[in-house]
């Protein structure tokens, strides 16, 4: 039986990792390989009731998981529709190219935390597209935001979706995680960005920098403003929630949405039915990446039934017994999440170590979160961001290896020896 699970379950990563090539939605290996490694599971278990149970266990933990990234997605699709990002995007002017290099990657850093890594790589890539015409100079700031943008997203249990896991499964807390992984992740960024500064000479060609409202429905810059600072403060207000209430996330961020909800009517009370609905939270709705989270179903099934069959546990065992060295393993997490998607490794992770052998806010848990989260970027396909930039810019995998991956991995590796250090000397 376990033969049969690891073997459904590598062939279905393999769909997975080369969707590209096969033009195949990853969202659907990822179901079928779920839901065929749980049938292998129950046909092969001598008590029925215990796997159905085990199941359900599981499907209850991952809702939370996908009724957070839902309520999540919605709401910056509806500061989207408002044109909300503008408010940032068009106060960039200046040319000079080591300048917006430095302002460009350190909004990212800072945006990603709040707006998640891959919306935030969204929206500069986008802005990149109009601010800079040179295609060589271009692909080196799509380099830098993806760098940047998991970066920021590795210090905020809402800035990636792999702390995001960690934090709803009660591996991390947030104020903690934010503390604790801040001036790696900034150390991570900064490294990449003092080298590639020294290649970044003169003024870049303008592309025309007038902003592009993204939705037919005219905005008025009051309500931009009133949508955009609402969308951001409701975010901000999730990990306040949780701490306050003690009830999960999803809960602070469904209640978010209602807010949010009865903002954009009330701010739109005078447009006419059609325009409501353009920029209203129900068609926001049907604007979020659903296979995104069908895709992450997916996956935490297939983690699931590797966790309840005991598989997770003896690969932890064998891991401990033959590496031995904590931030060895860590580190080549990490990496391996450049290769494999981070979100079936965190979750992997998760299954192949309890909370009773590395607590809340353990070392291992914000070393795991910060190499999940940073080591992606080694590979332009090694994260959600990389993915969307490579979408968006063109950006070939082969040109992104040979010019932005030693700068990734320089600063990976230093952000982990500043972690480590602060462990060490301060314990931190």
């Amino acid at each position: 039986m376990i033969g049969f699970i690891i073997a459904t379950f590598l062939i279905g990563y393999a769909a997975i990792a080369f969707e590209h090539q096969t033009k195949i939605n990853k969202a659907a290996p990822a179901l079928i390989t779920g839901v065929i490694c749980w049938t292998i599971y129950i046909l092969n278990a001598t008590d029925k009731h215990i796997v159905n149970e085990q199941l359900a266990e599981s499907l209850g933990e991952y809702s939370g998981i996908l009724f957070f990234l839902m309520g999540a997605m919605t709401i910056v699709a509806i500061i989207d529709s408002h044109d909300g990002f503008q408010i940032i995007t068009r106060r960039i002017t200046t040319i000079n190219k080591r300048k917006l290099l430095w302002i460009i990657s350190l909004l990212t850093f800072f945006l990603s935390p709040f707006l998640d890594n891959l919306t935030t790589t969204i929206v500069m890539v986008s802005l990149m597209k109009k601010l800079v015409q040179n295609t060589e100079d271009r692909h080196y700031f799509v380099g830098m935001i993806v760098i940047a943008a998991n970066a920021g997203g590795a210090w905020s249990p809402i800035g990636d979706v792999t702390t995001t896991m960690l934090w709803l499964g009660g591996q991390i807390t947030a104020a903690n995680i934010m503390i604790k992984l801040f001036l790696p992740s900034i150390v991570s960024l900064l490294v990449p960005l003092l080298l590639l500064s020294k290649r970044m000479k003169g003024n870049i060609d303008r592309a025309g920098v007038e902003a592009v409202q993204h939705t037919k429905v005219p905005v008025s810059p009051h309500r931009q403003w009133i949508v955009f600072l609402s969308g951001l403060l409701l975010l901000i207000s999730v990990p306040v929630f949780k701490t306050l209430t003690h009830l999960p996330p999803y809960m602070g961020i469904l209640i978010a949405l209602g807010i949010m909800w009865i903002i954009t009517e009330i701010t739109g009370g005078n447009q006419e039915e059609s325009e409501r609905y353009g920029l209203s939270p129900a068609y926001a709705l049907r604007r979020i990446d659903a296979s995104s989270i069908l895709f992450f179903l997916g996956i935490l099934l297939s983690i699931g039934v590797l966790q309840a069959s005991g598989i997770l546990t003896t690969a932890a065992s064998w891991l401990s017994a033959t590496v031995g060295n904590i931030n060895v393993i860590v580190l080549a997490i990490g990496l391996l999440s450049a290769i494999v998607d981070n979100v079936p490794l965190v979750a992997a992770t998760q299954g192949m170590y309890s909370l009773a052998q590395y607590p809340t806010d353990h070392y291992f848990w914000e070393f795991i979160a910060y190499a999940t989260g940073t080591g992606g970027s080694a590979l332009i396909i090694g994260s959600a961001a990389g993915v969307a930039a490579m979408g968006l810019s063109n950006t070939n995998f082969f040109w992104y290896l040979k010019r932005i991956t030693w700068l990734a991995l320089a600063g990976y590796f230093a952000g982990a020896a500043v972690y480590i250090l602060q462990e060490v000397f301060f314990h931190f």
